[in-house]
C-alpha cells in the first residue's frame, strides 16, 4: 500500500523533508542530552576512566552510523532493482526508492546493525572494556543510533557525523569544549560527540576535550 497520496509534489516533498529532517536533527539532540548520558553512568559501574568511557561512546556512535550507511547503501540497491521492473512514473525511480525507504523503514534489519558495531567496536585498539563485560551493555543507544542514521540517509540531502581523529586542531564551528578541557589548548586529545553535518556543513556541533 502506498503511503503518500496521489496528489503528491516536488513541494510536498521538501516540505516533508524539512519536517522530518527537524525531528532527526532534534533526537540527535536528545540522545546525546539524555541517552550518551544514561550510557556513560551505566559504563562508570565497570570503569573508572572517564575518558575510556567517553572514547567507548563516541566510538559506538560513528561505528552505528557507519554501519546504518552500510546497510542502508545495501538497501537501496535492493529497492531500486525491485521498483525498476514496473516502474512508469510520474516521479523519478530515485524518488519512488526514496519514498518506499522512508515508509518501510522497518524493514531495515538494525540488529544486523547493532552486531556489527559491537564487532568493530571490539577490535578497535583505541577503546577496551573489562574482560567480564561486553559492548553488548550498550546495545540500546546502538540501536537507537543505527535508526537515527538510517533515516537521515532518507533526507535530502542526508545528514552524517564529521570525521574527528586525535590531536586534531580544535575547531571553534565543529565543536564545544568539555568543562574538564585545557581551554587554552589548541588540539583535540579526544572527542565525546560526533558533529552532525549536512553536505559537507556542521549543523550541530560535537563535543571534545582538549588538553595540553
Amino acid at each position: 500500500r502506498p503511503c503518500r497520496p496521489k496528489s503528491w509534489s516536488p513541494g510536498r516533498a521538501r516540505h516533508i523533508n524539512a519536517s522530518r529532517r527537524a525531528c532527526l536533527v532534534a533526537r540527535f539532540g536528545f540522545i546525546y542530552a539524555q541517552e550518551r548520558f544514561d550510557a556513560e553512568t551505566l559504563l562508570r559501574t565497570y570503569i573508572n576512566d572517564m575518558e575510556m568511557v567517553q572514547r567507548i561512546i563516541y566510538t559506538a556512535a560513528v561505528e552505528s552510523f557507519y554501519a546504518a550507511k552500510m546497510a542502508y547503501w545495501k538497501f537501496k540497491i535492493h529497492v531500486k532493482e525491485a521498483l525498476s521492473l514496473g516502474h512508469t512514473g510520474p516521479e523519478s525511480l530515485e524518488d519512488a526508492v526514496l519514498d518506499y525507504i522512508v515508509c518501510h523503514k522497518d524493514e531495515y534489519d538494525v540488529h544486523a546493525s547493532v552486531k556489527e558495531v559491537i564487532r568493530s567496536m571490539n577490535i578497535n585498539p583505541k577503546i577496551s572494556f573489562p574482560p567480564e563485560i561486553d559492548f553488548i551493555v550498550l546495545s540500546t543507544l546502538i540501536q537507537e543510533l543505527c535508526c537515527l542514521a538510517f533515516s537521515m540517509q532518507t533526507l535530502v540531502p542526508p545528514l552524517d557525523v564529521a570525521f574527528g581523529i586525535d590531536g586534531e586542531l580544535f575547531n571553534e564551528s565543529k565543536y564545544y569544549r568539555s568543562p574538564d578541557s585545557d581551554f587554552t589548548a589548541a588540539f583535540v586529545a579526544y572527542h565525546v560527540w560526533p558533529a552532525l553535518v549536512e553536505d559537507g556543513i556542521v549543523i550541530v556541533k560535537g563535543e571534545v576535550v582538549t588538553k595540553r
